[in-house]
């Protein structure tokens, strides 16, 4: 009798229920408690009925008898299920004999049972174990726990996208992969947890009723002297050797032995191999442990304690555990200091905090061990990841006068770091660096430079850059006076940032200079941080490739150097450079996953959360945009990074301008140009300026747009932007145009678009193409209209040449004259007009090509309305039957994105009338009840390519739809 792989056996009960003649089989399925055997037992049944075979189950000690396979009619192929057979007796086990030495033939029996309860182990049918014929096929088939992916599977189809890896890695860890254990606390996590389910929430789930029922059951079933081994294995927590499981429980070594045999017996305990010891599921020890008498647990811990510290090396983590619950409060305090140093050295910042933030919340904490361990708190809280637990703690710490006043700078210090970095507030953490540089420049200059190399970052929101290099010329001195290496290469790599985030040409020598194989690793630490904040930078300046390879250097050289932090800021950077590179396939989703994760901490998911926006309303689901791009989820613009606020606020403006809420659209340019103005790193209004000149132009005040360009143009002299130099030209377009100078605009939007081409930036590309197509057209038909003095277009009666429809799909009509001859010398409305039409269908399809559904709808508009006279069809509309139509798909897919009837008569070129006749047909083919429900049609019908106007064939209906 062997073990059979899953596939296999399976494979052998199908092939004997398929009666093509196959030699019975038996599988003895076998698996601890909770581990599935059932659910698989009845799983089976499905097995029977796909083959036409009759199936029998049976479980022992139920009420009637068991059923006899000889009397089922005819001879079709008979399935039996057997399931618990742990709990038969003699007189059940004895006629299951009979059945199996004699099978009948086409018979398939799978027999279910837990090894842990067998009354002879090993042998699941009993002694003597049955004779089994030589025609029938014995195989055995084990159970095994859950692997990790499979708990996730789990956890995903209970819970979505709510569960973190980290509370998966918990849920397969404390339930030790079974089954019903797993299933158990899926269920308590799904009604306990709104937003985000992590490994806290998995450890305050408690104990399964089952599991815990299962566990004090078979523990109170074993004589009250064997009880305390299992007490000391649920105290200890993990599988230990026999010697120290019998020393734990303190009843010596022939009763420690006699107890533990009886424990294994009893399924209390389990053989993990290798002569280790331990409860079955490593959750049951809590359950175990909260039901033994308190002063029994502290003796039990203190024991405990002693074993531990005879291990090499010494488990200081544990050790301060049981020396904490046995009372010894001098041990846990030393065990917690060793452990934590231990885990900060391994780069294990998070240990370290969850041990420290414990420890230092409770107030037997004599005042010396606090100055020792705060330090060691605050600098992993810096490298590591949030926890308000840890501002809290510190913030109380750094208040406590009885700390020697260096301590207390240092604490302050990297509580202001914290406050900034992590936790968002950057007020509160801007006054505590001042505070922290000037008491420790004395007797610290080391961290005096560190504060006030902090100080000099221009990220900071509020302050000019002006003041941030006065903080850098300060931190330089300091760093000087320290001779610390770790402190020089801390401000070298600020001085590096400052510069890249300026634009300054020199900022790359800067960075190619820091010291990124440096043995030391707090210098490495500080060079990882340099990188990938270079990298950031290079981003925003539209050095891409650049940027990629400053990322993946910063990323290996942090995950190297136990930086946390800074990897997870590198992260950010690379969803914001996939946005501006066009690589949006999956973005939304990594996006969403990466703000899931980080989203108790807003400085560093805010990149996430933008590019999500950005990414929400190029596809027109506005509403979705608005809540990325300023809900309260996100950073509050007092607070966020400069030009992550310029840039949110360029998206605002756009939003507004296209929701033809001008005076909104106006009002936001205002606001963010005045903080770009303040802050002073012009290179950062690249996203916003081509936005607010538009919006303030367009709200009548040209005066205004005209000196925003002129402030922009100053502001860039000496940089090195490509991205900003692009928007500079961009925003000179725009001007243009809303000057009435559309033939002007054309170039200028041309030469805008071979900039961002050569970035590669494709979506601001396709934005400013269109853009010229537009104007180009414009002008075209204006100067046709000029020839021919008659007030018509070549299009059609009416007002062509004077309908501007913005970047933002709002029309606008300007009331402007006829625009005046291009000064290119094209000067032909003909040639004006194929180019453009070309430009227009390219940006179209790379539209349609990066997703960005509503600037698709809204280019092919207008290359509908000004399409060559050859591809105007003739009058007649097409029957289309129970399909949608092009117009009918289009107006459809804009409304799954949320956008109201009047928004998508903007886009295009509609009455809201007619694009409520369109919804109306376009519900009444796909069967759908309301426009909501368009929404789960959306992702069917985008998978088919959007239909073209036909330009030939019988199909062809109005230009103008």
């Amino acid at each position: 009798m062997g073990t059979a792989h899953e596939s296999f056996w399976r494979l052998r009960l199908r092939r004997t229920l398929a009666g093509n003649g196959a030699a019975p089989v038996l599988v003895l399925l076998e698996g601890p408690a909770g581990t599935g055997k059932s659910r698989l037992a009845e799983e089976l049944t499905g097995l029977a009925e796909g083959t036409g075979a009759a199936c029998l189950r049976w479980t022992p000690g139920e009420a009637g008898t068991m059923p006899e396979p000889a009397d089922q009619p005819g001879d079709r192929p008979l399935l039996l299920v057997v399931d618990d057979v742990h709990r038969a007796d003699h007189e059940e086990l004895r006629r299951l004999h009979r059945i199996l030495e004699q099978p009948r033939p086409g018979l398939a029996a799978v027999v279910a049972y837990r090894p842990e309860e067998l009354a002879a182990p090993g042998l699941p049918l009993g002694a003597p174990p049955p004779r089994y014929p030589p025609a029938l096929a014995v195989l055995r088939h084990r159970i095994r726990p859950w692997t990790e992916g499979e708990v996730r599977q789990a956890a995903t189809a209970a819970l979505g996208e709510r569960c973190t890896a980290e509370a998966v890695a918990r849920l397969h860890e404390r339930s030790g992969g079974v089954a019903q254990v797993v299933v158990d606390l899926l269920a308590v996590l799904r009604d306990s947890t709104r937003q985000r389910c992590t490994a806290a929430d998995v450890d305050a789930a408690g104990v399964p009723v089952r599991l815990a029922d299962l566990s004090l059951g078979r523990t109170a079933a074993l004589p009250p002297e064997h009880r305390p081994i299992v007490w000391a294995a649920a105290a200890l927590g993990e599988p230990v050797s026999r010697d120290e499981l019998v020393a734990v429980s303190g009843l010596g070594q022939a009763l420690g032995r006699e107890a533990l045999l009886g424990a294994l017996a009893g399924a209390a305990l389990t053989e993990s191999g290798e002569g280790r010891y331990g409860l079955p599921v490593p959750l049951a020890a809590v359950a175990v442990h909260a039901s033994v008498p308190g002063p029994v647990r502290q003796e039990l811990h203190g024991r405990a304690a002693d074993v531990l510290a005879r291990r090499q090396p010494v488990p200081w983590t544990a050790l301060a555990r049981h020396h904490h619950a046995g009372g010894r409060v001098r041990g846990w305090l030393r065990a917690v200091e060793h452990a934590a140093r231990e885990a900060a050295e391994a780069s294990r910042h998070q240990d370290a905090i969850r041990l420290l933030e414990q420890t230092l919340a409770s107030p037997s904490v004599p005042p010396q061990t606090r100055a020792r361990l705060a330090p060691l708190l605050a600098r992993s809280a810096v490298l590591g990841l949030r926890s308000d637990q840890t501002v809290e703690v510190l913030g109380q710490i750094v208040e406590d006068q009885a700390l020697p006043a260096t301590v207390r700078g240092e604490l302050r210090l990297d509580l202001g770091l914290l406050l900034c970095n992590q936790v968002g507030m950057s007020g509160q953490g801007w006054r505590e660096l001042e505070r922290a540089a000037a008491e420790l420049r004395d007797a610290r200059p080391d961290l005096s430079a560190r504060a006030m190399s902090a100080l000099a970052m221009p990220y900071w929101p509020g302050s000019s850059i002006d003041v941030h290099r006065a903080w850098l010329e300060g931190a330089a001195e300091a760093a000087a006076d320290s001779g610390d290496e770790a402190v020089r290469t801390a401000v070298a790599a600020n001085r590096a940032g400052l510069a890249m985030s300026c634009g300054d040409p020199k900022a790359w020598e800067l960075v190619r200079a820091l010291p990124t194989d440096n043995p030391d690793p707090r210098t490495r630490q500080h060079a990882a941080r340099g990188l990938c904040n270079a990298a950031d930078s290079a981003v925003w300046l539209g050095y891409h490739e650049r940027a990629e390879e400053l990322l993946t250097e910063g990323l290996e050289l942090s995950a190297k150097s136990g930086s946390p932090y800074t990897q997870h800021t590198a992260l950010g950077a690379r969803l914001l450079l996939e946005w501006f590179t066009g690589r949006w396939a999956g973005l939304a989703e990594r996006c969403e996953t990466f703000v899931t994760a980080t989203s108790d901490m807003p400085v560093i998911c805010a990149d996430a959360r933008m590019v999500r926006g950005l990414l929400a309303l190029a596809q027109g689901e506005w509403g979705n945009a608005l809540a990325w791009l300023s809900g309260p989820d996100g950073p509050s613009p007092e607070h966020a990074a400069p030009p992550l606020a310029a840039a949110t606020s360029g998206a605002l403006i756009r939003l507004a301008l296209a929701r033809q809420e001008l005076p909104a659209a106006a009002a936001e340019a205002r606001k963010a140009w005045a903080g770009m103005a303040a802050k002073g790193v012009w290179v950062w209004a690249a996203e916003l300026a081509p936005w607010a000149v538009e919006a303030t132009a367009r709200a009548g005040d040209r005066a205004a747009a005209q000196a925003m360009v002129d402030d922009f143009a100053a502001g860039l002299a000496g940089r090195d932007s490509p991205a900003a130099s692009a928007a500079l030209t961009w925003s000179r377009a725009v001007l243009a145009e809303t000057d009435g100078r559309a033939a002007e605009a054309v170039p200028l939007y041309r030469r805008a678009a071979a900039d961002y081409a050569a970035l590669p930036r494709p979506y601001a590309h396709s934005l400013t193409t269109e853009s010229a197509a537009r104007c180009a057209l414009s002008a075209g038909v204006a100067q046709s209209v000029a020839e021919r003095g008659d007030g018509t277009a070549p299009d059609g009666p009416g007002k062509a040449g004077t309908d501007r429809v913005d970047a933002c799909g709002s029309a606008a009509a300007d009331g402007q004259a006829a625009v005046p001859r291009p000064r290119d010398g094209s000067g032909d409305a003909d040639g004006f007009k194929t180019q453009a039409v070309a430009e227009l269908t390219a940006c179209a399809q790379q539209f349609s090509d990066l997703g960005a559904v509503w600037d698709a709808a809204r280019a092919r508009a207008l290359l509908r309305s000004h399409q060559p006279a050859r591809d105007v069809r003739p009058p007649g509309r097409p029957s289309y039957g129970d399909q949608l139509s092009p117009r009918e798909r289009e107006v459809a897919e804009l409304a799954a994105t949320g956008l109201t009837n009047r928004e998508i008569a903007t886009t295009l070129h509609l009455s809201p009338r007619t694009v409520e006749q369109h919804v109306a047909r376009a519900m009444r083919k796909l069967g759908t009840q309301s426009r909501q429900d368009l929404a789960e049609t959306r992702a069917v019908n985008s998978a088919a390519p959007m239909p073209q106007t036909p330009t030939n064939g019988t199909n062809h209906r109005s230009a103008r739809g």
